[in-house]
């Protein structure tokens, strides 16, 4: 393999620019050329491709987003068009690509393996921790701790003024986020798309802690459950304590990385590239009770997770009493 091309798609995760880093200079290390690709997939199929050296990647490791810029490419599910950016990389002769991203990333990736015989390999990065195959995802711890720092913040004002605040967090499929922000922060209740409880429940937590004489909750609530405001709109009708809705939104996905996810993705973009040099591809790479492991990238969507998460909701419940 001498050849290989990096690119970051999907929504931006803190840590993917760490992930470029360790694939242009361990590939570069190794006497590979290393092309980079603007704007993910549409930036492939617009030629947005250009040969990397070292100083492309100096001084990017501790910068949230992705130096390489990402974007949609709802082209790219027209075989056409992934034939304009096969012929893109092959009049480079590259044959090896590493893709950080999320499942949908992954599918294109699948894609361009098996109908035009690239070797391909998946770094899991997205803020949500939701592909099958890896304990942690790139992006998921710093977004996690810019989750808990609001979570303080907010609940000096929950405190002061005696409120429910209801804090929607990102994680349309996977509650990992509200979950573990309510595990690491002390939260006061949690919502998440996997497990559904009626309204009522959280109602009697709320009535529950104000008898025991606590005057403040702050609720994690997972994107993937609903709208908070709905929910709001609902758990007004049940309880007498004032309710209140933040949506963190975009924030979430900003800021420096942190140390746990420079380390992970610079681990996982120099096993793409040694994976790459032996000849592999069709792979994601994860980390799984603390070992980087492969499997093939169709299990980030065919796969079963082995994450219990009814386990940790219920110790958040107790938790939350």
């Amino acid at each position: 393999m001498k050849k290989i091309a990096v690119l970051t798609s999907g929504g931006d995760a803190p840590g993917m620019n760490a992930a470029v880093r360790a694939v242009a200079k361990v590939a570069l290390a190794k006497g590979m050329e290393v092309y980079g690709v603007r704007r993910g997939y549409l930036g492939m199929v617009h030629d947005e491709i250009f040969q990397m050296n070292g100083s492309h990647v100096s001084g990017i490791i501790d910068r949230g987003g992705t130096v390489l810029l990402t974007a949609r490419c709802l082209e790219f599910k027209d075989p056409k068009f992934r034939a304009i950016a096969a012929e893109n990389l092959k009049k480079r002769g590259i044959e090896g690509i590493v893709v950080v991203g999320g499942d949908g990333s992954y599918r294109g990736a699948d894609l361009l393996s098996k109908e035009h015989g690239f070797k391909v390999v998946g770094l899991p990065g997205t803020i949500d921790n939701d592909i099958i195959g890896t304990d942690y995802t790139i992006g998921f711890d710093t977004c996690l701790n810019t989750i808990l720092d609001a979570m303080s913040k907010l609940r000096d004002t929950a405190t002061s003024h005696e409120r429910t605040i209801l804090m929607e967090v990102m994680g349309r499929h996977a509650g990992d986020l509200a979950l573990h922000a309510t595990l690491a922060g002390g939260g006061d209740g949690v919502l998440i798309p996997e497990i559904e409880e009626p309204i009522e429940m959280l109602a009697y937590q709320i009535k529950e802690r104000r008898r025991q004489g606590k005057l403040h909750d702050i609720v994690l609530v997972a994107e993937g459950v609903g709208s908070v405001f709905e929910i709001e709109k609902q758990l007004k009708e049940k309880v007498t304590t004032e309710v209140r809705s933040v949506v963190l939104a975009h924030v979430q996905r900003g800021g420096t990385p942190s140390g746990f996810d420079r380390v992970l993705a610079t681990k996982m973009g120099a096993k793409a590239v040694e994976l790459l040099e032996a000849g592999e591809g069709g792979v994601m790479v994860g980390i799984e009770s603390n070992e980087l492991v492969t499997h093939p990238i169709s299990f980030a969507w065919e796969g079963k997770r082995k994450y219990d998460i009814r386990k940790d909701y219920e110790l958040a419940l107790t938790l939350c009493k």
